[in-house]
This record gives C-alpha cells, structure tokens and sequence, in this order.
C-alpha cells in the first residue's frame, strides 16, 4: 500500500504574526503549519516557561494525597511506590523515589519498590502483583502508584482490607464505573471534577505535581518547619519528567509538555546523574541531548528492560549513583534492546502478511494474533503496522492463561481507540475481560475463543468513528524545500523549535530528486546510504528500515527519480558536522 504525501496547511494569521514577532519565514511557516491562529497558544509554544504551569493544588485529590503522604514521612511509616514497567512509569518510579530520598530527607529503607513484571503479573495493580505484596514480611502502611490504577478497585480494594492506604497518581482513562473508591485518593486529571486544565499530561508529570504538593505541605508542616530543614524546589527531577513525556507520546502541542520537557533536557544535558553521562558514552554522542533521542534512544533501552525480563535494571539505571553501575545496567539495557529487534522483526513479518488478509477483507481496522506472538513487543508492531497502512490496530499474543490473549491497540489521529474498545465491550459481553489507555494506545485483555467476534465489532467501531470506506497511510509535508536552501544554519533554525514529538511533529520536507547512489548498511543490512542530486546539487540521505527484511529487494536504485519525504539532521564525524537527510518516505516515480 502506498503511502501518500500530504501537505500541512498554513494558517496565513499564525504566519503573519509569527514574523512580526521576528521569526525568520522558515520557522514562521513551521509554526503556521502546526498553529491555527491562537495568539497566546503561539507564544507558549515558542517559548515554554515553567512560570506558566498550574499548581499542583489544582489537581483533584493533591492536598489529600499530600497530607497523607507527610504524615507518613513524619510517622517514619513504609511507603510503596507502585508503578507500571513502561517509560513513563519506570521514569515516575525514579521521581517519586528521589524526591523521597534526596529532597524529603526519607531513609531508602522505607521506601518499597513495587513494579509488576510484564508477562508473570501484567499491567497496573495487577493480581499478581498485589499477591506479592500481600505475601511481604512487612506490609506498606502506604502506597503511591504513578502511570496506573484508575482502573483496578478490585485490586486496591484487596490491599485497603489489609490495611493499607492507596493513592493513585495516574493519566489514564477514567473507567465508566468511575475511580477507585477503595483509594485513599486518586490524583488524575482526566476526572471529570478536576479543575487542573492539562488533561494530557503524561503519568511522569503527575506524579511529579504530586510531589511539589508533597513538598509545600511539608514547609507548612510543624514538625519540619522546626527543624528548619531546606527543601529545595524539585525541578532538578524534571529530566525524568522530560524522558516520560516524550516517550510516552503524550500531546507536545499542549503547552505545559512542552515547558517541562524544554526544562528536562536542560537538567539532562547537565550530565550530572551517572545515568546521562554513560548514555551519553554508549551513544558516543557529541552534542547535547534532545527530543529525537529521548523518543528513538533512551526510551527504547529502558521499555526493551520490561518488553524482554524484568523491570528492574531499568530502575537501577536511572537511580544509579556512579558511573560504573550505570553503565553495567545500561549495558542489560541495550542487550535487552537489541533482542527487542530481533523479535520485532520476527513478529512484523508475520504481522504483515496477517495485515494484507484484513486489506482483502475491506477492514478499516487490523486484528493479528499468532501463538508465537511475544507481548513484550505487541505495541511496537502494532504501531509499525499503523505506519505501514494508516489502519487502526490491535496485536494479540499469548498469555501465561491459555483462555486469554493479550492486546496492544494502536491508532491513526481521527481514531480515538479506547473509545472503539470501550464500543467493544458495550456490544460484546465477556469478550473484552479488561481494558485501559487513551486517546492513541491501550492495552487489552479478551477471551481466546472469541477472538473472531472481537474483531468484528471492533471494524464497526472504527467505522462508526469514520465516515470513509478505505483508509490509507498518510505522511504530513511542511512542503518542498530546495536543496540549495538545505544547510547547517536552515538545521540550527529549525531546532529552536525543539521539543518535537506527538501533536507538535518535527519539521518534514518533500522533494524531488535523482538517485545518484545506494549503499546497504546497518548490521541487518535493513537500512539504505542515499546521495540525492537535484539541480545539479548533492546532498548525502539515510533511509533507516527501507527494507522490511534482510535479503528483501532493494526498493530504488541508482538513476531512479523519486518523491521524498525527509527531516533534517545534523552528523558528527571525527569533528566535522554535516548535513544529513534522514528519509522518512521514499516513492519511485515513473
């Protein structure tokens, strides 16, 4: 199925004023694509500030959560932080237990670190993992879950009985049987009588706000206000705060993302946790972290830690307090990464072939499921099939019960997929056992043998959210850009725009040119070595996965005319910076 190029379309109001702001028509014409004519919105995404977020205190539940937490801390009680495997949790998991330790002056012997593993115990406030808590020497009197359990009362229920007290800290979707009554409190900003404005903060930020509220109640506090103890405002944590958001694909347009994650990588870039600094050696990496790599380099390594064993190591590596630890986790960690790829190119392959079925059928909607299946890497191909056919997805594999099937949704943008599933299991009783996510990606449970009715009603969810009759991979273009015009300093523009990611997509041009060279690279000789020529100019390209295989055709070739879809990028080599394109979309013409 070929993927059609499709220009933004520029709002000329957004342009006009960006330019009497003193932007350069490049970046005008950026952010007039991305920018409908909102005046303070503009400002806010050229220049995110800290100054702008709301208080904690807005957020449903904070102040509760917050008392609660100080009189722990005051009664020296244990406290478990319970958080899901993924970035976004692993990255709360470390917020939580540094502003613990480092800022509020709490003995690491309090604290307990409770994280599920994905295949023995699945997500959230899972069974098995509140069997294991339960089963402890020494029970929590406290635990604050971050990036999950607005959907598991049953759970938490369980753990109040035996006297525990939960909060949960979560973003997800509130379940239509509401929040978790047995929680002491549930801070989510998607409950329908939470005044904070950002619903679309990722489970890292709310936990992070959590936290500032934490620590405002304790400078109010008697016992801490004697002690005249100093703590320190905790925007030394947003790194962790950046890392979360940006691979957690929560809205970068949403201007409070963008402060946090502007902020986060400038603690990052500091290097003064061990964790950046031996990432930054096994990148080899010259010059200072941004958006891309947080989203393509660190996230990947520390997700592939849960995908392929457990959670831990990934912890351990952004607690680590020397170098040397840091390293031998992040070592685990890209071992785990690279076995990540293997399996996902296993699975993709089968994926596909499934995928060209649901083509056949005239489905708006992709349903793959085969017993070699791994469902540590079910969301990764879920989401490489939504690029590959612009269809939403669910994968299915196998679980340690043999009646059910685990599922990670993805979707295109006029899709909101926990709705579709929400669709399912209203019309569909017992084939959905349970369910969570958002507006772009969820996870799912169902019955093995109704694997079939799930995909039927599933399609007529997606329909009843379309009204077309055949869907197809689309790729936004900011429009042609000459290569006489591509240079390091049209680079360095663009970059001031930075961050990029979901809903604030990093500037893509097209163009026309002839294939001068093609060169295989890359261990699994995937990924393609380009020279582009175009008016008598050459420019050196990179097609990462232009073959979906290793021994797989070579889709162009030399003296081919194409059409592309291409980013910039700086490369560094033995000193000298050099313009690169990275190719996104590649169409042979003629």
């Amino acid at each position: 199925m070929e993927i059609k190029i499709q220009a933004r379309t520029r709002c000329e109001q957004t342009f006009n004023h960006a330019q009497g702001c003193g932007l350069t028509p490049l970046l005008a014409h950026i952010i007039a694509n991305r920018v409908q004519g909102q005046g303070l919105a503009f400002n806010r995404i050229v220049d995110p500030r800290l100054a702008d977020l709301t208080a904690p205190k807005q957020l449903q539940d904070a102040q509760r959560a917050a008392q609660r937490i100080v009189q722990a801390i005051n009664n020296s009680e244990v406290i478990g932080v319970l958080t899901d495997y993924d970035v976004d949790g692993i990255t709360s998991h470390a917020i939580i237990s540094r502003a613990f330790t480092d800022y509020f002056q709490v003995q690491a012997s309090q604290l307990q670190h409770l994280i599920g593993h994905r295949m023995e115990d699945g997500y959230g406030v899972s069974d098995g993992l509140t069997n294991k808590i339960l089963s402890k020497e020494r029970l929590p009197e406290l635990i604050i879950t971050a990036d999950c359990g607005s959907s598991d009362q049953v759970r938490i229920a369980r753990l109040a009985a035996a006297g525990i007290d939960v909060i949960v800290t979560d973003h997800h979707a509130i379940p239509a049987e509401g929040i978790p009554q047995a929680a002491y409190a549930v801070i989510n900003p998607t409950r329908d009588d939470c005044e904070y404005p950002d619903r679309v903060i990722a489970g890292c930020m709310v936990a992070w706000l959590l936290m500032c509220q934490v620590r405002l109640e304790l400078l109010c506090d008697e016992s801490v206000a004697n002690t005249q103890l100093v703590i320190p405002k905790l925007s030394g944590l947003l790194d962790y705060v950046a890392l979360g958001t940006v691979a957690d694909a929560v809205s970068l347009f949403n201007a409070t993302n963008r402060a946090v994650v502007n902020t986060g990588l400038h603690v990052m870039n500091r290097l003064e946790r061990p964790c950046w600094r031996a990432m930054k050696q096994l990148l080899n990496r010259q010059h200072a972290f941004g958006s891309e790599d947080l989203g393509f380099q660190l996230g990947p390594r520390i997700n592939a830690r849960s995908r392929m064993a457990d959670p831990y190591a990934a912890l351990r590596f952004l607690l680590a307090e020397t170098d040397s630890e840091a390293m031998d986790q992040l070592l685990l960690l890209n071992a785990d990464n690279e076995d990540r790829k293997l399996t996902e190119r296993q699975m993709l392959e089968e994926a596909i072939c499934q995928a060209e079925g649901c083509l056949q059928q005239k489905l708006l909607s992709m349903t793959v499921y085969a017993e070699s299946f791994h469902a540590g890497v079910q969301g990764i191909v879920a989401s490489r099939l939504v690029d590959r056919y612009g269809h939403p997805c669910v994968v299915f594999s196998p679980t340690n019960d043999p009646e059910k099937l685990s599922g990670s949704a993805r979707t295109i943008a006029d899709v909101h997929i926990r709705d579709a599933l929400q669709y399912v299991a209203d019309h569909t009783e017992g084939v959905i056992l349970a369910f969570g996510g958002h507006k772009g990606a969820a996870g799912l449970k169902i019955a093995r043998n109704r694997l079939e009715e799930f995909q039927v009603c599933f399609d007529q969810a997606i329909r009843r959210q379309l009204d077309v009759e055949e869907l197809y991979p689309v790729r936004l273009s900011d429009g042609p850009l000459s290569l006489a015009k591509l240079d390091l300093a049209a680079f360095d523009q663009l970059e001031r725009l930075q961050p990029f990611g979901r809903e604030f997509e990093g500037p893509q041009f097209e163009g026309y040119f002839n294939v001068h060279s093609v060169r295989l690279i890359g261990k699994e000789k995937i990924h393609l070595s380009l020279e582009f020529e175009q008016d008598g100019l050459y420019r050196q390209a990179v097609w990462f996965h232009a073959l979906s295989t290793e021994g797989e055709a070579v889709p162009i070739c030399a003296g081919d005319h194409v059409h592309c879809l291409y980013r910039l990028a700086a490369n560094e080599f033995r000193g000298e910076r050099r313009l690169q394109l990275m190719v996104e979309v590649c169409l042979k013409q003629g």
